[in-house]
């Protein structure tokens, strides 16, 4: 049985967080308000609970599930195993991050007021974003 291990993240919003772990390559993410158990590779339910979760099946045959637990501060902290941890490192964590902030900079910079002025890729997966306001 592989045991779960915890990463904190700075992640705080759902909706960005969906749709960052789906420029991933996971469509079918769980959202839930009550926190649901995670399950193991073999099916077993765990103790573990998460309010986003990727179900195993989305993940590889001998994969558990990946979650996502809000947190006192707000934030969530991912839930991974460590068989998983392979493929789903702090290296994963970071591009998702990246890619939550990104979901997050898109809804958040009209609300506010400004406009997305231009939007570039580096080579290197930087994302460059120019917001502006005109006051």
């Amino acid at each position: 049985m592989s045991h779960f291990t915890t990463i904190q993240t700075q992640i705080k919003a759902i909706d960005p967080l969906v749709k960052a772990l789906a420029d991933l390559g996971f469509d079918c993410v769980e959202v839930h308000q009550i926190p649901q158990p995670l399950y193991g590779y073999q099916g077993d339910r765990r103790s573990q609970t998460a309010e986003v979760i990727v179900r195993r099946q989305y993940i590889g045959a001998n994969s558990n599930d990946i979650g996502f637990k809000r947190q006192p501060d707000n934030t969530f902290e991912a839930i991974i195993s460590e068989y998983d941890r392979q493929q789903y490192s702090r290296q994963w964590i970071e591009q998702l991050t990246q890619r939550y902030a990104y979901h997050q900079l898109m809804a958040e910079a009209p609300a506010q007021g400004f406009n997305i002025e231009s939007e570039e890729t580096l080579e290197d997966g930087t994302i460059r974003v120019v917001v502006g306001r005109w006051v």
